[in-house]
């Protein structure tokens, strides 16, 4: 065998060096700089049409027409001129801008600023109204919303608002303390109470695996025969002398303050919302434990692999969300109807809190919107059909047409012809 010689070994690699000064150039250029301006404008322009956001603010102004069109066909003078439409169709056409106009130019004025109304007191007196029918929907939303963050159904809204308000009423009725110490105590326990009540769907599922849906439907059944039970007994919610199911009025020293004074009905129970905002949107995006409920709702099986404990994120994300929408129940029994708690205190919030959380795409901040909007509804709603003579259900239809379009975002965004992601 010949030995090779040094012209047969192999040669050496060698790699060319790149100049220090363009590697520098290019690790300190920037995505943006390698992006054209126009391709950025596409972007930014893709994500504004295919973002939840804008499928809410659709939803809502595809519910206002079909509204709009309910409006029509209950005014009887567009009804009047649809009889002699060929012969005079411009009649028809007034009457019909007549009623939508004036249903909506109504509802702006009783629920953001009255324009007719006498002194400042009067004309912005709509807006305080709005602002104290958002606070309750806006807590128990925010309940509601954080549930669907962590992959859970909260139907027990009710339940856990009742339970909250009377747990809350009982404290206000029943103790004679300074208000320093009655007010944030009667809040205290009313949150704690509903909780707990909260809790027992997440703990039953996290031990048994039952359904959150059935547990919570069920609870509210229970919750309000407790609480009429509770009501129709002195020893413990019923009025002294009274033999009806309602507790006696609230005790000045456990009522929310007026936040702008005695001549609006806006109390404290607003700014009670707004924090309780803040503090949701700390919980999600800055707490280790707001990561676990996301985790847990992108994927209990993958959050299961990492190491998250499952369960006790169900438990955790009931517990909060029960406290929450309880604190709803609270700002009823102890701001808004502070004449003695009843069966009906929750006043329906804790199924529109559902839409509310939907249509805030669980996102505190959106929940916030969303609450004013539907405080909006209801404040407005009642100054429509007084002043218009239009019922007040047309609000409801444009509520549940709000959760018909957010429930099915494909079908907004091919009426408006938008682009989707994977376009």
């Amino acid at each position: 065998m010949s030995e090779k010689g040094p012209e047969n070994e192999p040669a050496e690699t060698t790699e060319t060096a790149e100049p220090t000064e363009q590697a520098e150039a290019v690790r300190a250029s920037s995505d943006a700089d390698l992006v054209p301006e126009a391709s950025r404008w596409h972007l930014a322009l893709r994500e504004i049409t295919t973002g939840n956001a804008l499928v809410a603010v659709l939803s809502v102004l595809l519910a206002m027409f079909f509204g709009s069109l309910m409006i029509l066909f209950t005014d009887e003078d567009v009804r009047y001129g649809l009889s002699y439409f060929f012969a005079r169709p411009s009649d028809t056409f007034y009457y019909a801008w007549e009623a939508i106009s004036g249903a909506y130019v109504s509802l702006w004025r009783g629920a953001v600023f009255n324009d007719l109304g006498g002194t400042f007191v009067q004309q912005i007196k709509p807006i305080t109204e709005t602002l104290k029918f958002a606070a309750p929907l806006t807590l128990a939303g925010l309940g509601i919303g954080l549930t669907f963050r962590a992959g859970l159904f909260n139907i027990g809204g009710r339940g856990q608002m009742l339970l909250g308000g009377s747990a809350a009423a009982f404290v206000a009725v029943k103790l004679d303390l300074p208000m320093i110490v009655h007010l944030p105590l009667a809040i205290l326990v009313g949150a704690l109470v509903a909780a707990l009540w909260g809790g027992i769907p997440g703990i039953l599922k996290a031990l048994t695996g039952a359904h959150e849906v059935i547990v919570t439907i069920m609870l509210n059944y229970v919750g309000y025969y407790l609480v009429f039970y509770a009501l129709t007994r002195k020893s413990l919610l019923q009025a002294p002398g009274s033999g009806n199911p309602k507790s006696a009025p609230m005790p000045e020293s456990a009522i929310l303050p007026d936040i702008l004074g005695p001549q609006f009905n806006l109390h404290a129970g607003f700014l009670l919302a707004v924090l309780a905002t803040f503090l949701v949107w700390w919980i999600l995006n800055r707490s280790s434990l707001g990561y676990r409920f996301r985790a847990v709702g992108e994927n209990p099986s993958a959050a299961r692999a990492a190491g998250i404990n499952v369960g006790v994120a169900y438990t955790s994300a009931f517990l909060i969300s029960g406290a929450l929408v309880g604190l709803a129940g609270v700002n009823q029994v102890l701001g808004s109807v502070t004449d003695g708690a009843t069966s009906g205190l929750d006043a329906g919030i804790g199924f529109d809190a559902i839409t509310v959380a939907l249509l805030g795409r669980s996102r505190p901040f959106g929940i916030l919107a969303a609450g004013i909007l539907f405080g909006a509804f209801k404040s407005g709603g009642f100054f429509m059909q007084a002043s218009e003579g239009i019922p007040v259900d047309i609000v409801l239809v444009i509520q549940s047409l709000i959760v018909l379009f957010l429930a099915a975002p494909p079908l907004v965004k091919a009426i408006f012809r938008l682009p989707t992601k994977e376009a």
